[in-house]
């Protein structure tokens, strides 16, 4: 990324923030730091990035 953001290898998504109605049901151990934000995207979107996300 450019601009503001450093260029750390993390990954940005656009999608649907649904902090406030997914976020309090997150399993056991899980949790949301006050600045993140539990996005979900579409499935097909992620199937179709699939061949750009290198692998471990």
């Amino acid at each position: 990324m450019t601009g503001t953001t450093p260029d750390n290898d993390d990954i940005a998504v656009i999608g649907r923030d649904l902090t406030a109605s997914l976020g309090t049901q997150l399993p056991a151990g899980v949790s949301i730091s006050p600045d993140e934000r539990l996005v979900v995207i579409p499935r097909s979107m992620l199937i179709a990035a699939k061949a750009d996300v290198p692998s471990a």
